[in-house]
């Protein structure tokens, strides 16, 4: 299932390249009442996800992607990853939008894997919370559970800042509240009535 997100946006980012302004305007994560912006649409609560603003976004967000989601997979099964991603990416754009509506000022759409890839990333640190995870700059070792940690609450402060425009940090922070939200759930839910 992995590969085959992966498959899935590289081939969205191809189509994209074919008339990004339209695409953008129909399936980006507009914000509600978005001051003449293009119009907010539910599709676009999952369309987002499959956007993103260049190559190095979409590789960056597909290696992230197979890093993390492979593991999970494998201990969750296709069927549960599916409804982790998406609730990640779902409860993202949710988080993105309320935000939008108590700062008006955000008038920029979200676009980007990053919401689901961050589910992914608390999965794996949930799953696995002792294994090693080695940050590229600077290569510092650290279990998983650190590195989530760490990297959730520098979103929440960069959101919170205002730092880094453009970087829909409030979508990587719901995307993880999300995949924690349910997880949990998952854990104190017998595993025959989970997805039925």
């Amino acid at each position: 299932m992995i590969v085959l997100l992966i498959i899935l946006n590289a081939a969205a980012f191809l189509v994209e390249q074919l008339d990004p302004d339209r695409l953008i305007a129909l399936f980006a994560l507009w914000p509600v009442g978005g001051n003449g912006n293009p119009a907010f649409h539910v599709w676009q609560l999952l369309t987002y996800s499959l956007l993103h603003a260049n190559f190095m976004h979409l590789a960056v967000n597909m290696f992230a992607l197979y890093m993390f989601g492979r593991d999970v997979e494998a201990t969750i099964g296709r069927a549960h990853l599916v409804v982790l991603y998406g609730t990640s990416v779902i409860s993202g754009a949710l988080l993105q939008l309320l935000v939008g509506l108590a700062d008006t000022t955000v008038r920029v759409p979200a676009i980007g894997a990053s919401a689901g890839v961050f589910g992914l990333l608390v999965g794996y640190a949930l799953l696995f919370p002792r294994r090693r995870v080695i940050l590229l700059f600077p290569p510092v070792p650290m279990p998983a559970w650190l590195f989530a940690t760490g990297y959730g609450v520098l979103e929440l402060l960069l959101g919170i800042a205002g730092a880094q425009s453009g970087v829909a940090h409030f979508a990587h922070v719901g995307g993880m509240l999300g995949a924690v939200t349910l997880l949990l759930h998952w854990m104190h839910t017998p595993r025959e009535r989970r997805l039925g």
